[in-house]
């Protein structure tokens, strides 16, 4: 079994494979051209992301520079997607990211994970495990989701947290490590900032 076979299959592996480097650095090479374009190159971006990601919906937004191990090749975007600065994939496993969601700046996804034995990790071997964000998921500024993760539509993940364990649908969940603080309610169809109340009159 080849060593890009075992990436694949989701076992320990080495990741400096001479048939996995072959594919890897060329992807690498392409995206350090996409962080140059400049931001009225729009065309260049849409074409990008619709011939590297593995998917990509109608109407997605990245605000450069964006950073990938793979250039993308891994990530799975819906449609309307919006990633803010220094979003960075490790996406040496695959990423699943539904409609409209909102990542906030400097935001860390990752699927590739190192093995605990230091013998494993002296010869530099990891795995990967896939990563799936809902639609509508709203991620702030400097969180980290850690492979295998699961978050549920509609959940908004508070600036700083780092997402260890799978979220539910419709609750808002913050901290190191990311816990479930309350559901979405109705107040916050009300309410947009603390006793702010939506002016929706306005907004219609």
């Amino acid at each position: 079994m080849t060593q890009y076979t075992r990436m694949i299959k989701g076992l320990i592996y080495d990741p400096t494979d001479a048939e996995i480097m072959a594919l890897q650095v060329p992807l690498q090479d392409k995206l350090w051209e996409f962080n140059r374009l400049k931001p009225s190159d729009q065309e260049k971006k849409q074409q990008y992301m619709h011939e590297v990601f593995a998917a990509c919906g109608e109407n997605c937004y990245i605000e450069l520079p964006f950073h990938a191990n793979w250039g993308g090749r891994h990530v799975h975007f819906g449609s309307d997607v919006y990633a803010n600065f220094n979003l960075t994939l490790v996406d040496d496993g695959h990423i699943y990211v539904g409609d409209k969601v909102l990542f906030g700046p400097n935001v860390t996804v990752a699927t590739a994970n190192h093995p605990i034995d230091p013998a494993l990790r002296l010869r530099a071997l990891q795995y990967n495990r896939d990563v799936y964000i809902g639609e509508n998921v709203w991620i702030g500024a400097g969180a980290v989701i850690v492979p295998g993760v699961r978050i549920g539509r509609n959940s908004v993940i508070g600036a700083g947290s780092v997402v260890t364990k799978d979220i539910p649908e419709n609750v808002v969940a913050v901290g190191n490590p990311c816990r479930v603080l309350r559901e979405i309610s109705d107040r916050d169809r009300e309410f947009f900032y603390k006793n702010e109340r939506i002016d929706r009159d306005a907004l219609d």
